[in-house]
This record gives structure tokens, C-alpha cells and sequence, in this order.
């Protein structure tokens, strides 16, 4: 499938499979541009003295590198593999693999409506793309939410087609959050009031928020959310939720993040 660009920028991480090993460094292909070829000196793969480059890749090993310079012209990319740290490297990684699934999802997509993969990227993967940024997370959106390309202002029959392979193929992405209230009530039956303002939070949570009794008078609220923003935002409402109940009926309440 085609890519937006023919050529990686300087700065940006790619994932590249070592083709040969020499004395002076290493010759890779680019994965994700066309297995254009690459190039890692001796002094860009590890740092301090390297007695064999071997030591540090191998052909057929899967890497991933900084890239130093591109001369389009000449089709040179020189590659830095002692750039990238261990977190960008795994992060990249995953990142491939993900777009590598989507670009397979996509293929059902196409198929689905009667076209090749490439032909429905070019009608509409590019579009895709500028909204999301990537496949995978135009991919991921529409698992959590079905109406999210519609919602974007992609219009089309084929939005009902990439919904429902996203559903069937891909786990929405979630963050989990938690905090705790503290509750009380000084009435005889305050054990049943407090019960009653936990309910009423619960019933104007969604189906991501669970409560755990920890020990009096501390609850434990758990909340999962597509996004950080959304869960603190959950978070909020039902501890506030909670809290104005128990008031109510003369209760006292508060909520904080951390588990002391």
C-alpha cells in the first residue's frame, strides 16, 4: 500500500531489518518505506569503542533507528541506531505492529465493498489519516465508538463496513484511574444511608466505574476511560455525585486520589 511520503523525514524513527553486516557498519532496508535501503556507520550504531559491529546487529535482526540525513536525490538515508532508547524503541515497535494489523484490516474493509486494498486507501485511507493521524487509531476510535468516522465528518457507505470490522478485530483502547471517598454518617441507620448515596452514584455511572469497599468508612472508585481527560472527568462526577447524596440525608463525605 502506497505511503503519504516515498522518503522517511530526518528526525523520525523507523523500523529497519539489518541486510548486511560490515566492518565499517551496517546496510538495513526501511519496513515501512518500500525496503529502501539505509545506511548505519560504525560510529552511529553503539556508543564508545566497537570492536565488531556484529556484536551489536545481525542480518535479519529488526531494529530501529534514528534517521541522521536523507539525500533523495541519490536515494541515501543515513541511519543512527545509537540514537534511539530502549522506551522509543519498544514504542516503535508496537507502533508498526499496529499499523501492520490495520493495513490487514483494511484489506477486509476493501474487500467487504468490492475493491482492492489499494484502491479503497486511495479513496478514502488518506482521509482517514489526516483525521486520525494513523489507520490503527482511526481503527481503535471506531471500536470504542461506531459513529466516531461519521463524527469526524467522514461520510460514505463504506463508514458502517470500517466500524464493524474495527468491532470485531480490535480492543478499544482504555486508561484506568482510581481514587477514594471516605463516607460517614452519624444517624443509627447511617450504614443504609451510605449504601443508598454509593447506588445512586453508581446509577449515574457508566458501566467502567466499579466501587470496592476497603474498610470504614473508605471506598476505592475504579474508573476506565478511552482517555485520561475522560476518566478523571467520570471520576469527578460520580465522587461529587456520591458525596451530595450522603449530604442530603446529613452525612459527610470527601474524595482524594491517593490510596494513604
Amino acid at each position: 500500500m502506497s505511503r503519504i511520503s516515498e522518503f522517511p523525514e530526518e528526525g523520525e524513527l523507523v523500523v529497519c531489518t539489518v541486510q548486511s553486516v560490515k566492518n565499517f557498519g551496517a546496510f538495513v532496508t526501511l519496513d515501512e518505506y518500500d525496503n529502501k535501503e539505509g545506511f548505519i556507520h560504525i560510529r552511529d550504531v553503539a556508543t564508545g569503542w566497537i570492536k565488531y559491529v556484529r556484536d551489536y546487529v545481525r542480518e535479519g535482526q529488526k531494529i530501529v533507528c534514528k534517521v541522521l540525513g536523507v539525500d533523495s536525490t541519490k536515494g541515501h538515508i543515513d541511519l543512527s541506531l545509537k540514537s534511539v532508547n530502549e522506551h522509543q524503541r519498544r514504542e516503535k515497535i508496537q507502533q508498526w505492529k499496529n499499523e501492520n494489523k490495520a493495513e490487514k484490516l483494511l484489506g477486509i474493509v476493501a474487500e467487504r465493498l468490492g475493491k482492492t486494498t489499494q484502491e479503497f486507501f486511495e479513496e478514502f485511507g488518506l482521509s482517514i489519516i489526516e483525521k486520525y493521524e494513523s489507520l490503527f487509531a482511526a481503527f481503535e476510535q471506531c471500536a470504542a465508538n461506531p459513529k466516531s468516522l461519521d463524527q469526524a465528518g467522514l461520510k460514505g457507505e463504506w463508514t458502517d463496513t470500517f466500524a464493524q470490522v474495527a468491532q470485531e478485530n480490535v480492543t478499544p483502547p482504555y486508561v484506568e484511574i482510581d481514587g477514594y471517598l471516605e463516607l460517614t454518617c452519624p444517624l443509627p441507620d447511617g450504614v443504609d444511608h451510605i449504601r443508598a448515596a454509593l447506588m445512586s452514584g453508581m446509577d449515574a455511572a457508566t458501566d467502567r466505574i466499579r466501587i470496592q469497599y476497603v474498610g470504614a468508612p473508605r471506598y476505592r472508585v475504579v474508573v476506565a476511560a478511552p482517555d485520561y481527560k475522560s476518566a478523571e472527568e467520570d471520576m469527578k462526577s460520580v465522587a461529587e455525585n456520591i458525596i451530595s447524596s450522603l449530604k442530603h440525608c446529613g452525612g459527610q463525605g470527601s474524595f482524594h486520589r491517593e490510596g494513604k
